[in-house]
């Protein structure tokens, strides 16, 4: 039996199992769609919903691990649904689409311009 936070932690969802407990904590993780607290034992089988800036991974245990080993091995511990997927996969498109269709300068203000800016915002 494993906690969730030191699951997240060795499935390398997260950086550091602080992070992962502070993510926990906050309801971003749900377990066969409900919240749980960090303490929260996984068992293989468990469907985990973990929601990470504007991604949503939903993930099915394969296998448990407490320890932290490499990305091929973290890669075992889980499979990802389809629907998940694809999801994630659209939100990434669009989120490229959205950064290459905004408008960029052509060059980096003066300081006469940043100083005009800097004032416009204390202003506002």
């Amino acid at each position: 039996m494993v906690r969730i936070d030191k699951w997240l932690w060795a499935a390398r969802f997260f950086k550091t199992r602080s992070l992962a407990k502070k993510m926990v904590e906050q309801g971003k993780v749900k377990i066969d769609g409900q919240k749980c607290k960090p303490s929260r034992n996984v068992d293989i089988g468990n469907q985990i919903s973990i929601k990470k800036n504007d991604l949503t991974w939903v993930v099915k245990v394969l296998q448990l691990a407490d320890k932290r080993g490499s990305a091929t091995i973290a890669r075992t511990l889980y499979e990802e649904t389809p629907e998940s997927i694809k999801q994630r996969e659209a939100t990434t498109l669009l989120k490229k689409m959205e950064f290459h269709s905004a408008p960029k300068p052509d060059k980096r203000p003066t300081k006469k311009q940043r100083r005009d800016i800097k004032n416009f915002k204390e202003l506002s």
